[in-house]
């Protein structure tokens, strides 16, 4: 078994690839024609984005979107990096909503969580030295 992807189901896909990699510094890997798929290039997972009604396709049962969330959903990606802040600040200036702004953990890892517009949550953090 691998982990290959994480698709989020966001109301613009084309929306959501500009605002990740301008507030992440990621790079479209592509776009369907139809807009309702897209992937960035992130290394061996592919994080991806779908429009809500593939996943109404899919899910019979609906789904909760979380742009129309007032909380954050139960989970989260995140994005490891050397200057935690540096990157907060991106993504804000990109339209990220701050949720916890960068602070040392005990175990010395730097964290912050963002909000994206799309409703996804975004922990930016240091490596986990090993």
């Amino acid at each position: 078994m691998q982990f290959a992807y994480t698709i989020i189901y966001v109301p613009d896909v084309a929306a959501s690839l500009d605002f990740f990699e301008r507030a992440f510094g990621f790079n479209r890997k592509f776009l369907h024609e139809s807009g309702t798929y897209g992937e960035l290039e992130t290394g061996a997972t592919t994080l991806a984005f779908a429009a809500h009604e593939l996943a109404d396709k899919n899910y019979s049962g609906g789904h909760i979107a979380a742009h129309t969330s007032p909380k954050p959903l139960g989970m989260e990606i995140a994005f490891t990096t050397d200057d935690v802040a540096a990157a907060h600040a991106r993504a804000l200036a990109a339209g990220a909503t701050e949720l916890f702004a960068p602070i040392a953990k005990p175990w010395g890892q730097v964290v912050s969580y963002v909000r994206c517009p799309d409703g996804a949550l975004v922990e930016l953090c240091t490596p986990i030295a090993a």
